[in-house]
């Protein structure tokens, strides 16, 4: 039976395994397997933040432009962002927990034969067609009743994002998926996507695999909620696991995160909040012995790392964080550091300076 890995080791594992070298678009999604999407842009949307360190020449906003081209959906996973079409598949059809009014369906079926008639069709123009008037959002404003139908309609999957205009989704109906699955046909796909959510954010605590599988279950696939137990128990059956200091971890089967292949990189580098190096807390702090927020929702007066905080690693240290901003032009940062104060090495001092020329070329601010 193989010696258990040392925590050291899976910190190593969990950095090197998906800070992979840099690659194609289309490869580094499919590596990732599903990328996490945010409207904030601090500098960039997280989901550019995320691709810059995986993918060659990466601008702000690639993902976007190529998006049509690329054979990825914008879909719910264990949040919201962009996956390989296969792996979308597998959560649909897509049952919402939500069961819409006779009329609600009614509206749904004329806006289906509408945007199969045009082809693609923004939110405006089928405003325009069936006025569908104001509703109240769930923050307690006010919206466009037909954008929260066509929001509802691409989370059943009868429509997808066909592309983005301005920033506003374009739609298209979207194909029939894959077929509704039997008994045996649901066990399946649910070990296909506990294995995605593994192989992108292992190697993980007991706890937030349980707490990834919550997050599926609850927007990717919630008509499969009540599998959730027997589906937990048979990943745990078929993971590579070890206790350290008194906590089970979990990771793919094929992966050894002894080996001395998971060697994290002498870079410095800005992760953004929902970056699968960062991404489990609970990790984060076993790993790195300090608490890290993410605080763009925490009244000003109460933040301790700043609005956007992008946690700042050195090798296999998170070290600090950093705020960063475009003003006149200019990209503006500024850093707070664990210790108290940066790293004296000469090392980090190039190593930040070379990821801040990065994250100029990135948002084209060269």
């Amino acid at each position: 039976m193989p010696t258990a890995p040392t925590l050291e080791q899976l910190r190593r594992h969990a950095i090197a395994r998906t800070l992979f070298t840099p690659t194609t678009l289309p490869r580094a999604i499919a590596r990732l397997g599903f990328v996490q999407a945010d409207p904030i842009r601090a500098p960039a949307r997280a989901q550019d933040l995320t691709l810059r360190h995986r993918v060659r020449d990466y601008r702000a906003g690639d993902l976007e432009r190529r998006y049509a081209r690329l054979g990825i959906e914008e879909d719910f996973f264990v949040n919201y962002g962009f996956l390989p079409r296969a792996h979308a598949d597998l959560m649909h059809p897509r049952q919402a927990r939500e069961v819409w009014t006779p009329e609600r369906a009614r509206q749904a079926a004329a806006v289906l034969e509408f945007v199969r008639a045009r082809g693609a069709v923004h939110p405006r123009e089928v405003e325009a067609e069936f006025a569908h008037g104001k509703t109240r959002n769930w923050f307690g404003g006010s919206s466009n009743a037909s954008t929260q139908l066509l929001d509802a309609m691409h989370y059943r999957g009868q429509l997808r994002v066909l592309r983005r205009d301005g920033g506003t989704r374009v739609y298209a109906v979207r194909s029939a998926g894959l077929a509704a699955a039997d008994a045996q046909a649901v066990a399946a796909r649910m070990d296909a996507l506990i294995d995605l959510t593994v192989a992108k954010y292992a190697p993980l605590p007991a706890a937030s695999l349980g707490q990834l599988l919550s997050h599926l279950l609850r927007g990717g696939a919630p008509q499969w909620a009540a599998e959730r137990a027997a589906a937990l128990a048979r990943a745990r059956l078929r993971l590579a696991c070890a206790r350290i200091d008194g906590v089970d971890w979990y990771w793919p089967a094929a992966e050894n995160p002894a080996a001395a292949r998971w060697r994290p990189d002498e870079g410095v580098r800005l992760l953004t909040p929902f970056d699968p190096v960062v991404w489990d807390r609970r990790r984060f702090e076993l790993f790195w012995g300090w608490a890290y927020r993410f605080e763009a929702y925490t009244p000003a007066p109460r933040r301790q790392l700043g609005y956007y905080a992008l946690p700042l690693l050195w090798h296999e240290q998170v070290v600090g964080w950093g705020n960063l901003s475009v003003v006149d032009g200019a990209l503006l940062a500024q850093f707070g550091y664990v210790a108290g104060k940066a790293p004296r090495a000469a090392a980090f001092r190039t190593g930040l300076d070379e990821e801040l020329d990065r994250m100029r070329a990135f948002l084209g601010r060269t």
